[in-house]
């Protein structure tokens, strides 16, 4: 069920940046909590955080929905 998780973070991410295939989405499962991994491309990282965290806040807001619906806690970290 997760997998639906990091296709939503990926096709997402995809959609905002300049270079959609330097994205990648990683994922460490723990027992109640997982985190999902973002990397992009340096010069994309502006467009996925957005002004004040506006973008990055509105994804995770995405993904604790998603997340909700499973029962499972969801912790998205946006990576250098």
């Amino acid at each position: 069920m997760s997998t639906d998780i990091k296709d939503i973070v990926a096709f997402i991410a995809k959609a905002l940046v300049d270079h959609p295939e330097e994205v990648s989405v990683e994922e460490v499962v723990g027992e109640q909590t997982s985190v999902i991994e973002l990397r992009v491309a340096k010069d994309d990282m502006g467009k996925v955080i957005g002004k004040q965290g506006r973008t990055a806040r509105a994804v995770r807001t995405v993904l604790n929905a998603a997340a909700t619906k499973i029962k499972k806690r969801v912790v998205l970290e946006i990576i250098e």
